[in-house]
């Protein structure tokens, strides 16, 4: 049989793996805390960032030259009166009105804010799209466009509730009494 030998490395060699070992450490830590940092920073700006959902209609007619030129979310309540849909270009126009922002109940906050005199009202209209089932009396809309010079908010994308459609019918939770 073949003998081997081993040899003990000579101490320097040992002293400069143990430096780059450590060297090779503070690389890890400092791009683990980098990346660590990284994802903080997206998680709190998408957090404060998209706090809202929506803004109401009273926050944009308010603050229409902060929102000037910005693609912003806007709710408000569909009335049915105003309601006008060009067929052959695709034009829809009509008037929201201010939403009270705490409401427990949808349906009577939409009905509430459709007959307040006083509420704000702000006219949209949206281009290139047919005109929605869902865009009716009372309907909530939640709005994605830009408010324009002349006083019209332009919408690009319409997304509409009707909380009346979605009212689930109660069971009867009366007992017959047994027929004798």
């Amino acid at each position: 049989m073949a003998q081997a030998t081993w040899e003990k490395a000579a101490s320097g060699t040992s002293t400069t793996q143990s430096t780059s070992r450590k060297r090779g450490h503070w690389k890890f830590l400092v791009g683990g805390l980098l990346i660590l940092a990284a994802v903080a920073y997206l998680v709190i700006s998408g957090t404060v960032g998209g706090a809202r959902f929506f803004i109401t209609v009273d926050d944009l007619m308010s603050s229409r030259a902060a929102y000037a030129g910005q693609l912003v979310r806007v709710s408000g309540a569909v009335i049915g009166d105003t309601i006008r849909y060009d067929r052959e270009n695709l034009i829809i126009e009509f008037t929201v009105a201010h939403i009270a922002s705490q409401n427990d109940d949808l349906a009577a906050a939409l009905h509430a804010a459709v007959n307040d005199p006083t509420a704000t009202l702000m006219q949209v209209r949206v281009e290139n799209q047919v005109k929605p089932e869902l865009l009716q009396h009372e309907a909530q809309a939640i709005m994605t466009g830009t408010f324009g010079e002349d006083g019209v908010f332009h919408v690009t994308e319409l997304n509409l509730k009707c909380p009346s459609r979605f009212i689930e019918s109660q069971p009867d939770q009366s007992i017959a009494e047994p027929q004798v």
